[in-house]
């Protein structure tokens, strides 16, 4: 349980400040930060404000007002009666969360809102606040140490106070699911440790014919969950030396991982035969992870906060994808099923059935690039080939409510090129029945190209190869006869 939150305090006085001059009545927002169980305290780095919704209305507003109930009879008045309360686009307040989460590197979360408004009306409101943090708690889950308490702060104009409640996810949603919690700001920013790992992956994933609904995203998705199981049982190594132990000496502020597979079974390949698959997934690439941790944090975080991360960004890309295709709320013909050939775009991504394919289908993932954000924080963006960084201008602007930099040479542009995914038949990448797994999953898949045409001849070849070896052993059994026979006489 969070005891603590400590807020950066060059930016919450910004925030504050700018509530206190735009004289709005209410706002709403994301608490973005860190919640560490080891340290039982909470770190909040900046708020952001969630912006109007597609309507062009805020996200919070204030319902009712104070009025003065005069009783009959009476010379005096009693006193006045808050009825305000707040109005919260929930469901908005969510999806800004899902949007930003994408954007957040290792250790950086999505760990609260944050409200602007007064404090009857906040009291009035407490139903409304708890589903609202439950809302984006489930929009923004977290990828490592699964905690089950999100954070509300709640910036008064009238007295002017901060105060931070504890919302406890898995409680009913009534007052006492908030818990008070000590709130101070220092300086957290300048206390953090930078992590980066470059993590190459290369997944042979099947196309079982067994199953024969089996839609490209699906598969996708299963893919990198294996993916991700292989992860957790991977060793680091941080700057040259093995992490065995929590009590590693760490210096200085960036760190590089490297992380170290073990040999395990492909739990996605069994011997595979043309009666058991159509064809194979190919997906590969290179993911660059950050992570950011308090120093005083145990080493073993910043280990599960890369592998978290690295997942995190595959699905971010593959759900990037799949809102693209949603958003062009286009009706996709019947022939997606029958004869499609080539997939070029993301534009049928969620819809394609793989046994549909006739052809080899190439697709290409969105590259993260990263931007400077506060201090030494770097968050990111993803950017379709087509696309140029100019366009995270209007990213940051909407999402983080802040400006990208303009300056080219600031953004960070580690992956040179897209990860990719190829569809192919099976006897295009698969060696002969005979082969091993091993075979199939480590050869490369260019110098290991085969048409059917060339497995028949193998065979063909393989059994002129076996009856030639016959006639040799039936011809040196006679020879031996008759060799014994000149002997014994």
């Amino acid at each position: 349980m969070v005891k603590t939150v400590v807020g950066e305090e060059s930016r919450l006085k910004i925030v504050e400040d700018r509530l206190a001059q735009s004289a709005i009545p209410s706002e709403i927002g994301l608490a973005i930060g860190r919640l560490s169980s080891p340290l039982d305290r909470g770190f909040v780095f900046d708020l952001i404000p969630t912006p109007p919704n597609d309507a062009g209305e805020a996200a919070c507003s204030i319902l009712g007002a104070i009025k003065d109930d005069k009783k009959k009879g009476s010379k005096g008045k009693s006193p006045a009666v808050d009825s305000s309360s707040l109005v919260i686009d929930k469901d908005w307040v969510a999806e800004h969360a899902r949007q930003v989460r994408r954007m957040l590197p290792g250790g950086v979360k999505v760990v609260g809102i944050y409200v602007w408004a007064s404090e009857m009306a906040v009291k009035n409101s407490t139903l409304m606040l708890c589903q609202t943090v439950k809302a984006v708690a489930e929009a923004a889950p977290f990828s490592v140490n699964v905690l089950e308490e999100r954070l509300l702060i709640h910036i008064c104009y009238s007295p002017r106070r901060w105060t931070c409640r504890n919302f406890f996810l898995t409680s009913n949603l009534t007052s006492n699911s908030l818990r008070p919690c000590d709130f101070k700001m220092a300086r957290v920013l300048t206390s953090l440790q930078t992590f980066k790992c470059i993590f190459n992956f290369d997944m042979r994933l099947p196309v079982w014919r067994a199953s024969n609904v089996q839609r490209l995203v699906d598969v996708i998705r299963n893919g990198i969950s294996i993916q991700a199981d292989v992860l957790n049982g991977a060793k680091a190594v941080i700057d040259g030396n093995l992490v065995v132990s929590d009590d590693l000496s760490m210096t200085g502020d960036l760190h590089e991982i490297e992380l170290l597979l073990p040999f395990l079974k492909n739990t996605s390949f069994e011997v595979c035969s043309q009666k058991d698959a159509d064809g194979i997934l190919v997906f590969r690439g290179s993911v660059c992870s950050f992570a950011y941790l308090n120093s005083k944090e145990p080493i073993s975080e910043a280990v599960m906060e890369i592998k978290g991360d690295i997942i995190t960004s595959l699905q971010s890309r593959l759900d990037i994808i799949c809102d693209e295709v949603d958003a062009e709320d286009r009706d996709v013909s019947d022939d997606v099923h029958g004869d499609a050939n080539e997939v070029t775009s993301a534009q049928h991504v969620s819809q394609l059935f793989l046994h549909s394919l006739r052809k080899k289908c190439d697709l290409s993932f969105p590259r993260r690039v990263f931007v400077p954000w506060l201090a030494d924080i770097y968050v990111c963006d993803y950017l379709q080939p087509s696309e140029t960084t100019e366009v995270l201008k209007e990213h940051f602007t909407e999402l983080m409510s802040t400006e990208a930099p303009m300056d080219k040479t600031s953004i960070l542009e580690p992956e040179k090129e897209a990860l990719s995914l190829s569809a192919e038949l099976f006897w295009d990448v698969a060696v002969p029945i005979q082969s091993t797994e091993t075979s199939l999953v480590m050869n490369n898949i260019n110098d290991d190209t085969r048409t059917g045409g060339d497995v028949i001849s193998g065979s063909k070849s393989s059994g002129i190869n076996i009856m030639v070896a016959v006639f040799v052993l039936i011809l040196a059994v006679i020879i031996g006869y008759v060799l014994l026979f000149n002997m014994g006489s």
